[in-house]
């Protein structure tokens, strides 16, 4: 059987070998195994573990002067096993007593343990999690949960542990291996080596031992590699060697051979417990848990990786992923071609019944008093035996109430043939056979499946997918079994999700009746019919049926009798599953062949009793018992209550899952104990089986005279290649396997290669096992394709011969011959992964993180190993069930355990291992994990973890080569270049404003202000302004009159004090105020700055920014209203600003009425007019100048675009104080005289359809809002078109509908827009974006005509979409592709450009001129362009060139503005109102928000959008970068179970689209992510705030 060690976490002490054992006497050995037991089971202490080891064995082991009595035990052990072993004469009998050394099943935990002490406990950075997610919401959390629940897929049944102290011991002729160990204990230091600590999260100190032991023959080399990567976690000085401590008397000396510690950069080593200052990679000093986590982090990066693999990298579009170059090292198999491997021929058996149901009729009819099955309930004791005679009687009852008595429209309901379900659960073995055996009496093909207990069991639809395709129309149930199932309102049993319609009989109650004298059921020879149908799940979860035919059922029966030497009226117990594979062909099929006795111990029985079977095989004396390695397992945790039992009737010990790693150190640990209780080590059979075909080998009794059983010690690395290696020089991970003995009689046997086309293996090479027999299984039920391949495969030879005529079944094993023709198996298909072209078992990685003890923190049989495909390869994934008491830090201490033990063990990386709530994770019906169900809840973000590690960085060794910057090519050769391939220069300009002539009166007027005296003249009464309240009402109006009024009394109040050329910090609230005092300072001469005022419920953030812009604004005065003066003055506000340095605060409210006494006049409109302030998206204050002439020109420019008329109404939503927002708001109307209906966006947030209503209401044909206000309306209104519709709210009337934005163009958002307003009239046409910047706050506008003013000219196109590949993008170039193509990107169109405006785009390097689409900086030259920056606060690098720049090559004459956005012009087919061709522009985005990661560019917001589509819970997403790691923090829209799913979804996804590695995932609650007027994220707030610690995260998780 294959036992797996391969190497691992424990330490172990030796333990007596078995020949040292047989000197002991048998009590000692007993209480030893006893001991042994009770410190796995946690019932004692390590300590005292040892104290009473050490008194047992005292007396048997002379003393060994000036050792340390702990130590003492092994070294007499090893003393005495030297002296015992030459003298044992090596028989070749199966007695456990001469066993070698190396084959003892706890090899694998010591291994394990060896292998962690190389990693000398790495600190790995805890995730953090807010204390409300750590109550686990599990169903069940009070119930203990179902330890028991092992199956044969679990390693419900790795040895229990021995604790000890590490000890090397000798094998034969071994070098000594060195066991170092080395554990954490919160806070305490257990080995006495260097010991660092590092200040904890939370500032819990934790003493992290680090042992620095290292082999004696390290040479100093190796000694220094090996404390390298040591080194960026203790901070040890780099000496020549570590202390060597191979000598154990040594122990001593440890602490003079330290090494000193020394002190770098400041901080002493070793961290002072007090200062948590740590450095980001930058050496800038940081000071939070957070960034010293983050710290943590990049030390365990910074170790040195995997060898390089070959990369790739074609500097094309395509990235090639990297291609795992084979090995040139890799061990290749070198042996002979296997030659196929033959059972003994099937003996031929006088009288042998011709089938199963005339070997029924032959034992009901003769022997019916002779007792076939007993069946028990759950307190051990028998409630019914079944006789052969009874269960003749009863099938043949069934089977002719079946046939006769269930009609539908008299028509028969069933016919021969036909497919039959059985549902019975598996405590009543007595109702199954008497139904199975009915059916078969009928000749109607009986289904046996599992009794759907709710509706959504785990697997549940695919077996009703089954039922579906078999054509089930009946199923055959118990009354009881029928009373439990659910049920529909009806009464009916519910429809079970994917099932067919069913009906119920019930096969105990009073509808079965006996048949007539004259009816007897036809017995025939057994046919290729189908005799039975077996359900089976596949790796990916979907259930296959396999059927039998009644030949091949038939000769299964007669192998099994005649390998197991089954003789009539023998008596077996059974503990397995009797509805499919072994517990049915020994308990149910061969049983009745030879009328033997069976006790069938129900699995409910054994989660009470664990003994139960061995109680059962002393009470009735039974030759024979079938178990799962578990159960012995089991027995062995409970075994000590019993004295009285013995063993010796049993002649075979049937291990049906002897093919699995820990089956071997579950019979060696069983006979260990039970060997003084009359078990006889021979009798111990393991067998290898599978669905498909049946038994394939199984270990016969010694009677039969067969070679002893084999083992081998394998090496993981060859099979990871598929090559067995025997017992190589790496001691650490090996695997033991044992034979699971012969093939089977009449069977035919050869390893094939597993993929591609089935060559014979070589000697040396493990393969899929196949096996040509009568006995195997005939196809999957329906299936033909995959039945081909798995039923009718044909090996060949090398050349291509094929062996035999014969086709072989697939047997899913995979395995080996040894030698004397025993078979091998290593694993099984399903649990095969293939990680870089290497494979490996899921059972073996199990077993490994089975032997990281201790397993006080997750349950023994609750471990599921899947792999999943991420990037193009297979990722391994271990989910573990966690105990409810287990601790945070416990729990992540196991974890980094399992990682490391599985890295050293496998070589090969866990992509992720999550700890779920006990009882959480999907059950097979017998115990077992679920594990397709377990991967599908994985993959949807459905397992609710309450622990995750997630290693990327380890595992995913495929990325694409970093990008290497190319050297640039100069700017004249790319011009060149460009026109040599016929490519035009990429630049585009508005429609020339010289040439407009339009009857514009305001073109007089050089100063805006003058526009407004001259409005309030010549139409003193024309209303300009309307502002609306949150009712919808009209809160406040101006007439141009009005307005100049309102505006002369601020000039009169601020002349008297204030100097020409001051500035002026305007505080208000949006409305008529706002744009009163706006007027007010130009005519007083001062320069205004519009601020938003401070939020009342918020001031602790919103008044620092005000502070800041009056500061750095540098007013000598502030406007506003009363209540934002007392505000601004009050206690409150004195905790968050000094309020004391407020400069001269003046309120406006009631200022008299008097006028000023003259209007300043700027001497030239070079002058500056205002100052607009902005906080970019990247976190920067700038504010940019205005001048008069840019004021008016900006006016001009929108009035031509938007064709603005006295005679128009125009609604804006947008917030008045900087950008666009402010020019539309404060300037445009009264330039142009339109009315503007002014909606503040505060106004939505009480009532969601104030913007639209006042749309629909004011009839208003153009209206301005922003992203956000459009995100307010999707959200708060998309549920609610019909009401608004009832509220007569149209939208027909909105020719345009413009989104203020700086940033590239949301289509998603405008596009539900549309969607969901088209209801209420809104033309699909009418959405269309706008585009500025801090240079230029109006690049495009995109007024979009429908109708007749169409004709007349002024329309623009559509705005258009394409599609781009995002891959290209990254290395700044632009690829058109089809729409839905993989990668593409929608990009729209950012807008029409303004009259009077130019664009072009250059390259950011070289600042040359680049072709159409390609990918450069936008660059913009207008009349409206601001005239530089007036101071920028946050970085001071932004200067001056962002104004005045002029191209490298080309046109070198023209001045540009750089705009710091990336993007494209392309020409496209559409013509503009000209008949020019229309040159479409691009936005992609920010180049300051744009993360460098691997060489390569990425927009925030493409990474974003992937996250959010990875997972419905996902409200919002940004990332942002910080020491070169990728930060991803989510908003989590559900329940903080959730919390936890999202890190691996969000892993793979950014893996998967975009190639790059998450550093660190950040759940937070919504609305944490800041967002600033505009609707854009502010992802440097939201880093500052991270590191600053201040997000109050749900979970931050790290990762490695």
């Amino acid at each position: 059987m294959a036992e797996r060690t391969s190497a691992g976490l424990l330490t172990m002490m030796l333990e007596p070998t078995p020949a040292v054992a047989m000197t002991l006497p048998a009590e000692v050995r007993e209480k030893l195994a006893e001991l042994e037991l009770e410190l796995s089971e946690g019932d004692i202490t390590q300590k005292g573990y040892e104290k009473k080891r050490g008194k047992l064995l005292a007396p048997y082991i002379p003393q060994i002067q000036g050792v340390d009595p702990s130590l003492q035990i092994d070294n007499r052990i090893q003393a005495s096993s030297q002296a015992v072993l030459p003298g044992s004469k090596h028989n070749k009998s199966r007695a456990a007593n001469t066993r070698d050394e190396r084959f003892r099943s706890d090899l694998h935990t010591e291994a394990v343990q060896a292998a962690l002490a190389k990693y000398k406990e790495r600190k790995m950075p805890m995730p953090s999690k807010r204390r409300s997610v750590l109550v686990q919401s599990s169903v069940e959390a009070c119930t203990p949960p179902d330890t028991s629940s092992a199956s044969e897929d679990e390693g419900s049944l790795r040895r229990q542990g021995r604790l000890a102290t590490s000890t090397p011991y000798q094998g034969h002729g071994h070098p000594a291996v060195e066991h170092w160990f080395n554990r954490v204990i919160q806070g305490s230091s257990t080995s006495s080596s260097a010991s660092s600590t590092s200040s904890h999260p939370g500032g819990r100190s934790v003493t992290t031992t680090t042992n620095t032991t290292a082999h004696a023959a390290l040479n100093a080399n190796a000694a220094a590699t090996a404390l390298a990567d040591l080194m960026a976690h203790t901070q040890l000085d780099n000496h020549s060697a570590p202390p060597d401590v191979t000598g154990l008397s040594e122990r001593s000396s440890l602490h003079a051979e330290r090494p000193q510690v020394a002190s770098v950069r400041g901080v002493s080593r070793g961290y002072n417990h007090h200062t948590s200052v740590m450095e980001t990679a930058d050496g800038v000093p940081v000071n939070s848990r957070v960034s010293s986590k983050i710290q943590q982090l990049l030390n365990t990066l910074k170790r040195p990786k995997r060898p390089p693999l070959r990369e790739f990298f074609v500097d094309d579009f395509e990235e090639l992923l990297d291609v795992q170059q084979p090995d040139p090292n890799q061990p290749k198999p070198e042996g002979q071609q296997m030659s196929p491997l033959e059972g003994e021929p099937l003996g031929v058996v006088t009288n042998w019944p011709p089938s199963l149901p005339a070997a029924l009729q032959r034992w009901g009819t003769t022997q019916p008093k002779s007792p076939c099955l007993t069946a028990l309930d759950n307190a051990g004791k028998p409630v019914y035996t079944l006789t052969y005679g009874k269960l003749w009687t009863r099938s043949q009852k069934l089977a002719y109430t079946l046939l006769n008595k269930l009609s539908t429209r008299n028509e028969p309901l069933l016919m021969p043939g036909d497919r039959v379900a059985l549902v019975f659960p598996n405590n009543d073995p007595v109702m199954f056979m008497v139904a199975f055996y009915g059916c078969l009496l009928a000749e109607l093909v009986p289904v046996p499946i599992e009794v759907p207990l709710t509706r959504k069991d785990a697997g549940s639809q695919q077996i009703g997918f089954l039922l579906g395709s078999c054509g089930v129309t009946l199923a055959l149930t118990t009354d009881a079994c029928q009373k439990g199932l659910p049920k529909a309102q009806t009464g009916e049993v519910a429809t079970f999700k994917g099932w067919p319609r069913l009906l119920w009989f019930v096969t105990d109650g009073k509808h079965v009746v006996k048949p007539p004298k004259d009816w007897h059921p036809p017995i025939r020879e057994a046919s290729n019919d189908i005799a039975y149908i077996e359900y089976k799940t596949s790796k990916e979860g979907s259930t296959m049926g396999i059927t039998v035919s009644h030949s091949a059922m038939l000769a299964h029966c007669h192998a099994l009798t005649q390998a197991c030497g089954y003789t009539e009226a023998e008596t077996i117990t059974n503990v397995l599953d009797f509805k499919r594979e072994a517990g049915l062909w020994h308990g149910v099929l061969t049983s009745v062949m030879n009328r033997m006795h069976v006790i069938s111990i129900p699995y409910s029985l054994m989660k009470v009793n664990p003994l139960s079977w061995i109680q059962k095989v002393h009470t009735y004396k039974a030759r024979v018992a079938v178990v799962k390695s578990r159960d012995m397992h089991w027995s062995l945790l409970a075994q000590r209550d019993q004295r009285d039992i013995s063993l010796s009737s049993l002649r075979m010990l049937i291990v049906a899952d002897g093919a699995n790693p820990w089956s071997i150190s579950s019979c060696d640990a069983f006979l260990n104990v039970f060997q003084a209780r009359g078990l006889r080590p021979e009798v111990i059979c393991p067998c290898a089986s599978s669905s498909e075909a049946m038994t394939v080998a199984i270990r016969r009794p010694p009677e039969m005279g067969v070679p002893p059983p084999g083992k081998a010690v394998l090496s993981m690395g060859g099979l990871s290649h598929s090559v067995i290696r025997v017992d190589t020089e790496e001691k650490l991970s090996v695997l033991t396997v044992q034979d699971v003995g012969q093939v089977m009689p009449g069977a035919l046997v050869c390893v094939v290669r597993v993929e591609g086309t089935p060559y014979l293996c070589q000697t040396d090479e493990v393969g899929e096992i196949c096996m040509s027999s009568g006995s195997t299984g005939v196809a999957y039920y329906g299936l033909p394709g995959m039945t081909k391949n798995i039923f009718e495969t044909i090996p060949v030879t090398s050349s291509g011969v094929p062996i035999s005529d014969r086709p072989f079944t697939r047997t899913s094993l995979l395995g080996f011959v040894g030698p004397d023709s025993l078979v091998f198996v290593v694993g099984k298909m399903d649990g095969l992964m293939v990680v870089s072209g290497r494979r490996h078992n899921a059972d073996d990685v199990v077993a490994t993180a089975l032997a990281v003890e201790p397993m006080k923190f997750v349950y023994r049989g609750r471990i599921a190993v899947f792999s999943v495909s991420v990037l193009h390869d297979e990722r391994i994934v271990v989910v573990a069930e966690q105990r409810p008491d287990a601790s945070e830090e416990d729990s992540f201490q196991w974890m980094s355990r399992v990682l490391q033990a599985i890295d050293s063990i496998h070589q090969v990386g866990v992509y992720c291992l999550a700890l779920v709530p006990a009882n959480t994770l999907p059950k097979a019906p017998l115990g077992g994990i679920h594990i397709s169900e377990t991967k599908q809840r994985f993959l949807e973000g459905a397992l609710h973890p309450c622990n995750v590690l997630m290693c990327p960085h380890t595992c995913v060794t495929n990325l694409p080569k970093p990008r290497q910057k190319q050297p640039e090519v100069g700017p004249a050769s790319m011009i060149v270049g460009n026109l040599v391939a016929g490519k035009r220069i990429a630049q585009a300009c508005g429609r020339d404003v010289a040439q407009l002539e339009d009857n514009d009166q305001a073109r007089k007027f050089l100063y805006i202000q003058d526009v407004l005296q001259w409005r309030a003249q010549a139409t003193p009464d024309h209303s300009l302004f309307l502002v609306l309240n949150a009712k919808g009402t009209v809160a406040s109006t101006a007439s141009c009159l009005q307005l100049h009024k309102r505006a002369e009394r601020v000039a009169a109040a601020l002349m008297g004090r204030l100097n020409t050329g001051d500035h002026v910090a305007l505080v208000y609230p949006p409305g008529i105020d706002l744009i009163a005092t706006f007027y007010g300072c130009l005519y007083a001469g001062c320069v205004p700055v519009t601020v938003r005022p401070p939020h009342p419920q918020n001031l602790a953030t919103t008044l620092p920014t005000v502070k800041m812009i009056v500061e750095v604004s540098k007013s000598v005065c502030i406007l506003t209203t009363q209540a934002i003066m007392k505000l601004l003055k009050s206690k409150e506000a004195a905790a968050a600003v000094d309020i004391k340095s407020w400069p001269m605060v003046m309120d406006t409210d009631d200022l008299p009425r008097k006028k000023s006494p003259q209007m300043y006049k700027p001497p030239t409109p070079e002058m500056l007019a205002y100052l607009d302030f902005s906080v970019s998206t990247t976190g920067i204050l700038a504010g940019v100048k205005m001048s008069h002439a840019a004021t008016s020109a900006l006016c001009r420019s929108i009035k031509l675009q938007c064709e603005l008329y006295p005679s128009r109404q125009i609604a804006i939503c947008l917030d008045p104080y900087c950008g666009l927002g402010f020019a539309l708001w404060c300037l445009c109307s009264v330039y142009s005289g339109h009315q503007s209906i002014l909606v503040p966006p505060l106004e939505l947030e009480s009532n969601a359809s104030l913007w639209l209503a006042a749309v629909s209401q004011y009839k208003v044909r153009v209206t301005f809002c922003s992203y956000s206000v459009m995100e307010m309306c999707t959200k708060g209104l998309g549920s609610q078109t019909e009401a608004l519709r009832l509220r007569n709210v149209n939208l027909s009337c909105v020719r345009t509908c413009m989104v203020v934005a700086e940033e590239r163009p949301r289509i998603a958002l405008t596009q539900s827009f549309s969607k969901i307003f088209k209801d209420l009239g809104l033309s699909p046409r009418a959405v269309s974006t706008t585009f500025g910047c801090r240079v230029n706050v109006a690049i495009c506008l995109q007024p979009n005509r429908l109708g007749k003013l169409a004709e007349q000219g002024t329309a623009g196109p559509d705005p258009t979409t394409v599609y781009v590949d995002m891959r290209a993008l990254r290395h700044d170039r632009v690829r058109l592709v089809e729409r839905g193509s993989p990668h593409s990107l929608p990009l729209m169109e950012s807008g029409k450009i303004l009259p009077g405006v130019k664009v072009i785009i250059a390259n950011t390097e070289t600042k040359g001129p680049l072709g159409d689409s390609h990918l450069g900086e936008i660059w913009v030259s207008s009349p409206h362009n601001a005239t530089g920056y007036y101071t920028v606060y946050g970085e001071e690098a932004l200067h001056a060139d962002h104004f005045n720049t002029k191209l490298s090559f080309g046109d070198t004459q023209t001045v540009w503005a750089r705009t710091g956005y990336l993007g494209f012009l392309r020409r496209t087919e559409l013509t503009d109102a000209s008949g020019e061709r229309h040159d479409a522009l691009y936005v992609v985005g920010s180049l300051d928000e744009t993360l460098e990661l691997r060489g390569m560019r990425y927009h925030p917001i493409d990474i974003e959008t992937s996250v959010i589509r990875s997972h419905k819970s996902i409200a919002e997403c940004a990332v942002f970068t910080w020491t070169n790691l990728l930060v991803v923090v989510v908003e989590l829209e559900g329940s903080e179970q959730e919390a936890l799913d999202l890190v691996a979804l969000v892993t793979n996804v950014v893996l998967e689209e975009h190639y790059l590695i998450v550093g660190v995932v950040v759940v937070v609650d919504p609305g944490v992510i800041p967002i600033n007027s505009r609707g854009e994220k502010q992802r440097m707030h939201l880093r500052d705030g991270f590191l600053a610690d201040q997000l109050d995260p749900i979970y931050v998780a790290y990762n490695m």
